[in-house]
């Protein structure tokens, strides 16, 4: 449940401690002086810290001033045999979270570290909640703190000024009126979408309609009738009149994701659209007027896709008066990690999970990664994490990634031997199901470890909360037991 300190220079009473903290199943490293307390410190952090006062030249009490000062967030209780009110006193202001007076009683030991475990918890969940509520309460400015990002945004919300005009302005003077086509080009789930709403927020009017429109989703067949509309009878399915997304746009923004897929003759029809600011249902002869925005994306090469006749040199002209480039997500820097955090305060809030975060171990996988999916795999990645964790912090495992500096489980050939500590399964006489791999891991940690399951579930990269379910799971406790009394 924790992992405790325990400083205290007799032996018998720190061995009663430690064996009584041990059973309660926290983590447990007991040391003599407060030189070893320190070097203690240097190997990792600790949930609570149990020192005596007087021990030998140095005193417990001067212990704490010293770890707050270097910003110790976590419990301090105190143990002395000299139970004064201005130990205590003394011992309080310098921030102890508690008492103790010798003779230690156990039962109030569990009691007063049990109430520090649960402060500490609802603390943790505080900030969490806290910081959601700031999430929530910020603008819909896209997450990304990275150069690159930030030039990229600010781009965006210089075009989002320029007014949705009428297309049937004069396109040969030079004061016929402002553009409204850019381009937005970039790697497969970069956030084109996301950069595209944040343009259309950006804008005079950001009430006014935004339309996005997936060109690959659309049927070949339908696509000009979805698009442009549709009157009663002018196909087989077209029971009555149906305005098409340019309308329904109107006055607002509409997003052509993946532009570069629109068949070649759907492209001619687009040109017209955007040359002169009109719309012809199929079916008929009567022109619309549209004063819309129109933003267009795509991941493919579009000069290349002139050069093979797959995109219209006209349209090109046409959309990428104003193109922006946006940056694959290794090019932002630490946003990864910042986006990552974000999903999962979202996540959160929409599944009405209970407040998690990244581990600093989880935010060091995450950076490290190259994410070729960009932000789509970071958003898979978190949902599946944040779906499947059992604590109140994603691990690295949680996260199923293969990058520099993650922890993959090792192979080991058929011939290998017990003796360097791989599992050895024999294929040849069967199949071998992954919940029995998995608890004879478990059962292997458990016996090196000498049944400290916190230790073990550290060993083998699983949370301890997983590991605790998955004794249960699979009917361990009688050998986790056995283990503990050899």
């Amino acid at each position: 449940m924790a992992r405790v300190l325990l400083i205290e220079d007799d032996e018998t009473l720190r061995f009663t401690v430690a064996r009584a903290l041990s059973k309660a199943e926290h983590e447990v490293v007991d040391v003599a002086s407060l030189p070893a307390a320190r070097g203690a410190f240097s190997s990792g952090d600790f949930d609570i810290v149990l020192t005596d006062v007087n021990l030998g030249a140095e005193s417990g009490i001067d212990f704490i001033e010293e770890l707050r000062g270097q910003g110790y967030a976590g419990a301090v209780v105190v143990m002395t045999a000299f139970a004064s009110v201005d130990d205590a006193v003394r011992a309080m202001k310098l921030g102890a979270d508690d008492y103790l007076a010798k003779p230690v009683r156990l039962e109030e030991l569990m009691i007063i570290t049990d109430r520090l475990l649960e402060q500490q918890r609802t603390s943790r969940h505080l900030r969490l909640y806290q910081r959601m509520r700031q999430v929530d309460q910020a603008s819909n400015r896209p997450v990304g703190k990275s150069p690159a990002w930030v030039k990229t945004l600010e781009l965006a919300e210089r075009l989002a000024k320029i007014p949705v005009v009428n297309r049937t302005a004069d396109l040969g003077s030079s004061s016929g009126g402002a553009v409204t086509t850019v381009l937005i080009t970039g790697e497969t789930g970069a956030g084109k979408g996301v950069l595209a709403k944040h343009l259309h927020n950006s804008s005079e009017d950001p009430k006014q309609p935004f339309v996005h429109v997936n060109c690959t989703a659309l049927p070949a067949t339908l696509i000009e009738g979805e698009l442009f509309g549709h009157e009663k009878g002018a196909f087989t399915d077209a029971k009555e009149a149906r305005e098409g997304l340019f309308e329904m746009a109107d006055g607002g923004t509409i997003f052509l994701d993946e532009i570069g897929d629109l068949p070649l003759e759907l492209q001619a029809k687009l040109l017209t659209v955007l040359e002169e600011g009109k719309i012809r249902r199929v079916g008929s002869a009567k022109e619309r007027t549209i004063r819309v925005r129109v933003l267009a994306a795509t991941n493919r090469d579009l000069e290349k896709a002139v050069e093979d006749g797959g995109f219209r040199e006209d349209l090109l002209y046409r959309i990428n008066a104003f193109t922006i480039v946006l940056p694959s997500l290794r090019e932002r820097g630490d946003d990864a990690v910042l986006i990552a955090q974000n999903l999962v305060d979202r996540l959160r809030r929409e599944y009405g999970l209970a407040p998690i975060e990244l581990s600093a171990d989880a935010r060091k996988a995450v950076a490290s990664h190259s994410w070729p999916g960009n932000v789509r795999e970071l958003f898979n990645v978190i949902q599946r994490a944040a779906m499947l964790c059992e604590g109140d912090e994603i691990e690295v495992t949680d996260l199923g990634l293969r990058a520099s500096g993650v922890p993959t489980v090792p192979s080991h050939s058929s011939g290998s031997s017990p003796a360097t500590g791989g599992l050895v399964f024999d294929f040849e006489g069967g199949t071998h199901t992954a919940e029995e791999v998995e608890r004879t891991l478990m059962l292997q940690a458990l016996e090196h470890t000498r049944g400290n399951v916190s230790k073990a579930a550290r060993l083998i990269g699983m949370q301890r909360s997983s590991f605790r379910y998955r004794i249960e799971r699979y009917s361990l406790d009688e050998q986790v037991r056995e283990i503990v009394e050899r």
